[in-house]
């Protein structure tokens, strides 16, 4: 940093007399090394136990620290209903194949079958009451009832009802339950021949909001408790869990593992996992050998279809149960004991220590540096390695992709390569370690899979088929910043040719005769969109970013010898830029609508793609702006100004739409604003579980939007890296591998900010500091480079010492490569 330090002791002279620029002392050494997140290597270990439930001693073994045991008796047998019991229900769904191909019966009488597998499922998502009657050949002597339901959700609220002397009686009510196996005492012993459950609430779960029963016993069934252990490894984390056992009992007792990536949703099920997709379990399952053994949950089955792991996980907490799935049998039993030295994760991701940052970023606000390394963290988790046994299971698998690196969507779904999170998560790639290899695997793979009309699939998902409206012009968009960064201008030249059947053959087929996108034209009223929201017509959205793509385009087009191709493309981007104010402005809001059909709103996405984009006037950003801000929120700024989209517009917020809003707010110099949003949003994430990583969405309240299905760690909310470094820092490519560069600063409230942006010749670096009326600005380029600075106005600008004539205002100062200093006297 001696760059840095040269600069601060100039003394700038004025007619008034002589004003000193801050002293180097106002700009600690450089200590940005402090906020990296990753861990130190790839042999992850728990920081913490948690909590114990049930016969568990010594839990510090599980951190190492001697040998944690597991004890458990074997569970009694469970009473029966006299043969010939039948049962009956409201509703019960179909039939199917149960997500994985094997067929799978709801019908009332699972519930009284003796199997736990089965299960009676009420055919009425959401709507209550749910009735499950049960009639006995005899009457049975009964001082209550266990019900056993689904891990995919149990019944909240019901009441047991029972025949008395002729009549129904209310024998007992249940509020509040969240136990899979809840025995129900009756108010007193009855002998009757009829049970009639009806429940009034069940749990809400991303498998539905459904009744679920899978048995109910005749009697109070008290198991023994499953000895249960939690550790926390003290921020998500993704890889392979490893546990040392140093042995256990003969019966091969069986352990049960859960993961989940806050406290609320962890249970006997994970907040998610890929068995979800396949009708499994939702945990993963292990056959404890007696002699001791260090296991690596691998993806997979110990015995035919049995004793099953999903493998890779990503997740905060690990719940670990001494306990075995009665489909398990004789193979893992739910008793015995089980002794354990350690656990640990294999780390697989993308280990981003200090010494892989090729780019960093540092300011006087400690807030706004741990939102940068965090974001980059979560980022990080994305950043893995394409593996058949761990990617979305829902027909993802590319062998096309197979053994690369890529840029999964999260860490723990949809573990899919997209390109609309790429539109983002490949700029945190770019702007802090990689050289823009996952990234461009993933832009190059999906350009391979272009459909003979031009359409380009989003992700490998559905064997590359799931209809998406917007994904083309992000797979646009993000050739281009790939190209701007990396200056791979050979991976245009080699996909020149899709770029022009996306923009001159597929969008053109859904484009209306008032110039503009609308979806439902060529047969796209079912596709969806990044949040598959119930859009149609001529959205703003689709439209800003089309000009945004087409103005990308252009460059890729100029980057490659194709200058008519470039001309052409602005050519239009300008007329539909015209057609969106033409007839998407609303004046009476002063915000450009969601949509020109339907219930009048204005959505964030739209509104700060088209002042990025360049749409929209001065006025009307500043208008459209104002109108974003004034449903500010505590976690942030919602995505829609009512709820006539969705039920929760309001109240739901992505950083993937704001992410163009802070970068709007910067441009258009409400960087104290910008920095506000930045605070609630990422504020919050960082600081509510599990802590520090990005979250997909924000639901009502601050929630995670999606309950525990929604991915605390999402690479498309990492736009705080590229808006910190490329607006507040102010660095930025103006053209292919930085080969001339802007350094264009919005400092706003912040006292100094300084960092390091990688580029295929070398870093460009620069650290700027403000103290009264004085602004310095340093900046080091790679030679054979050229740049612009961009600096606040002045009565006096001082360039490498010299006086910048006409400086009286903010301008551009145009510089070569090397180092160069600016002192603005304001």
């Amino acid at each position: 940093m001696k760059w840095l330090r040269a600069v601060l002791p100039v003394t700038v002279l004025v007619a008034s007399g002589v004003i000193a620029a801050p002293a180097a002392s106002a700009i600690p050494v450089p200590g940005w090394q402090k906020y990296v997140v990753a861990p130190a290597s790839r042999d992850v270990r728990p920081v913490r136990v948690l909590s114990t439930t049930g016969d568990v001693t010594n839990p510090g073994g599980l951190l190492g620290r001697g040998v944690a045991t597991f004890k458990r008796q074997a569970p009694p047998p469970k009473p029966a209903w006299p043969a010939g019991t039948t049962a009956a229900a409201s509703s019960f769904h179909a039939p199917n194949n149960g997500g994985n191909g094997q067929p799978r019966t709801y019908a009332p009488g699972n519930a009284v079958d003796g199997s736990p597998d089965t299960f009676w499922n009420d055919d009425t998502i959401g709507a209550y009451p749910d009735v499950l009657t049960i009639t006995s050949v005899a009457p049975v002597a009964l001082p209550g009832v266990t019900v056993l339901s689904s891990v995919d959700g149990v019944p909240q609220d019901f009441a047991v009802e029972v025949a008395d002397a002729g009549a129904w009686r209310v024998a007992a009510t249940v509020s509040g339950n969240t136990a899979v196996q809840r025995a129900v005492a009756f108010d007193r012993p009855v002998t009757t021949a009829q049970v009639r459950i009806t429940v009034t609430k069940a749990q809400n779960t991303p498998s539905g909001e459904f009744s679920r029963v899978n048995e109910v016993w005749p009697g109070l069934v008290a198991d023994p408790p499953v000895p249960v252990a939690v550790v926390d490894f003290g921020k998500v984390v993704s890889g392979y869990p490893k546990i040392a056992f140093a042995g256990a009992s003969a019966n091969r007792p069986g352990v049960r593992l859960s993961f989940s990536e806050t406290q609320q949703y962890l249970g006997e099920r994970s907040d998610f996992t890929r068995s979800d997709f396949s009708g499994g379990p939702g945990s993963d399952q292990y056959a404890v050998p007696a002699t001791p053994v260090v296991w690596r949950d691998t993806k997979g089955c110990q015995s035919g279809t049995q004793v099953c792991a999903d493998g890779l996980h990503g997740f905060r907490y690990l719940r670990i149960s001494l306990d075995a799935l009665a489909s398990d049998a004789p193979l893992a039993q739910p008793s015995g004991e089980v002794r354990i030295s350690g656990v640990s994760l294999d780390f697989t991701p993308y280990l981003g220590t200090p010494s892989t940052y090729r780019g960093w970023f540092e300011s006087s606000d400690e807030d706004l540096n741990r939102y940068w390394y965090a974001a980059s963290y979560t980022n990080e988790l994305g950043m893995d390695t394409f593996r058949e046994s761990d990617v979305d299971p829902r027909g993802a698998f590319s062998p096309s992709l197979d053994g690369k690196l890529v840029l999964h969507d999260g860490a723990k779904r949809d573990r899919d390569p997209y390109v609309g999170d790429v539109a983002v998560s490949g700029l945190t790639e770019y702007l802090t370690h990689q050289d823009g290899t996952a990234a461009r695997n993933v832009l190059a793979d999906l350009a391979d899979h272009q459909r003979a009309d031009g359409w380009i699939p989003p992700a490998s998902i559905n064997g590359y088929t799931l209809p998406l409206f917007d994904y083309p012009l992000w797979w646009v968009t993000s050739s281009w910043d790939y190209v701007l960064y990396t200056g791979d201008t050979a991976y245009a030249a080699s996909y020149y040719s899709h770029l022009v059947k996306t923009l001159d053959a597929w969008y053109p087929s859904v484009t209306d005769s008032r110039g503009l996108l609308a979806k439902g034209l060529n047969g796209t009223g079912g596709y969806g969109d990044y949040a598959f929201l119930p859009r149609t017509g001529e959205v703003t959205y689709y439209n800003a970013l089309y000009v945004r793509a087409l103005q990308g385009a252009a460059g890729l087009a100029r980057a490659t010898g194709h200058a008519a191709d470039a001309d052409r493309w602005l050519s239009r981007a300008s007329d539909v830029a015209a057609a969106v104010n033409q007839y998407l402005w609303d004046p009476a809001a002063g915000a450009y609508l969601d949509s020109a059909t339907g219930a009048v709103r204005h959505g964030q996405d739209g509104n700060s793609h088209a002042i990025v984009a360049g749409i929209a006037s001065p006025a009307q950003a500043s208008s459209a702006l104002a109108r974003l801000a004034a449903g500010a929120l505590p976690y942030g700024n919602p995505f829609m100004d009512n709820d006539t989209l969705v039920s929760d517009g309001t109240k739901r917020v992505y950083a993937f739409t704001s992410f163009p809003e802070l970068q709007a707010r910067f441009r258009t110099g409400q960087t104290a604003s910008a920095i506000d949003q930045i605070k609630r949003m990422y504020g919050w994430m960082t600081t509510h579980d599990p802590g520090i990583t990005a979250w997909e969405g924000i639901g009502e309240g601050g929630s995670h939007y999606e309950q525990g299905y929604t991915s605390a760690a999402h690479g498309w909310s990492t736009g705080v890296v590229p808006v910190l470094t490329n607006e507040l820092l102010g660095v930025s490519p103006a053209s292919p591998g930085f080969a001339t560069w802007t350094v264009a600063p919005h400092p706003g409230p912040v006292s100094w900010a300084r960092g390091a942006v990688p580029t295929p010749k070398g870093a460009v670096s620069a650290s700027w500091s403000q103290q009264g009326s004085v602004f310095s600005l340093t900046v080091t380029a790679p030679r054979g480079t050229s740049g612009s600075l961009v600096v606040p106005a002045g009565r006096l600008v001082l360039l490498d010492g010299r006086a910048v004539s006409g400086a009286s205002a903010a301008g551009s100062l145009a510089v070569s490569g090397g180092t160069h200093t600016v002192l603005v006297v304001r």
